[in-house]
């Protein structure tokens, strides 16, 4: 019984359940991201250029057997993540040092205190 209640404990930890829900939210996110770059960037960017080269999805480009469609797909992708990631944690980052700039107002037991200290320094 100490194993099983070894893991549980194990299990249980907060930053064990946060790192399993930001892998839940990483994978969302990141079918986001494919859809966004799939579905929207890579028609309105890219058809130009891929009618030029004759094909119909960045996937199929290849030459000589290399299909750096893919890779540019991919490299698209890896950008679009780290552009977005980026605009997400600097907001955050503006949220948390609103917070830290506000003054933080002694309590009312300080308060006393320096008004006691206050009159007996008088």
């Amino acid at each position: 019984m100490g194993f099983l209640k070894e893991f549980k404990t194990f299990i249980m930890r907060g930053n064990i359940i946060d790192l399993a829900v930001a892998v839940v939210i990483g994978a969302a996110f990141g079918s986001i991201v494919s859809s966004l770059v799939d579905d929207i960037i890579t028609p309105l960017l890219l058809t130009p250029a891929l009618h030029t080269a004759g094909v119909n999805e960045i996937a199929k480009l290849s030459w000589g057997g290399i299909k750096y469609g893919s890779f540019l797909a991919a490299i698209i992708k890896f950008f679009t993540i780290s552009l977005v990631l980026f605009a997400v944690i600097k907001a955050m980052n503006t949220l948390v040092k609103k917070e830290k700039e506000e003054p933080v107002k002694p309590s009312s037991t300080d308060q006393l205190l320096t008004e006691i200290r206050d009159l007996l320094n008088k």
